[in-house]
């Protein structure tokens, strides 16, 4: 998984505040929802690395998941799977910008 991305996902979710917890229940630096993080192998997500390890696999299963569309890719790190799978094509007019905050993952 491209650094670039990484950085990026975690400026978005978290603005890299290791102890970031969303009204929605996602927790750290990357904002794993405790059943992704229990998917991935996270034990505390407010651990960095196990956050960021989590985190990356999420997103390489992700890309894996819907063959390298990176747009589809960010659009379900963000919203769900769930979510993507609904919205179908109009997946592209509901992706939050990644380089809105300034940090460039392409």
């Amino acid at each position: 998984v491209d650094t670039h991305l990484v950085r990026a996902v975690i400026q978005t979710e978290s603005a890299f505040n290791y102890r970031a917890r969303s009204r929605a229940g996602a927790l750290g630096l990357m904002q794993l929802m405790p059943s992704t993080a229990e998917r991935f192998g996270v034990i505390d997500p407010f651990d960095p690395r196990q956050n960021i390890q989590g985190g990356v696999k999420y997103l390489r299963w992700l890309q894996d998941y819907y063959k390298g569309d990176l747009t589809r890719v960010v659009a379900a790190y963000n919203a769900g799977e769930g979510a993507v799978m609904q919205a179908g094509s109009m997946v592209e007019v509901n992706v939050p910008s990644m380089t809105a905050s300034g940090v460039p993952f392409a």
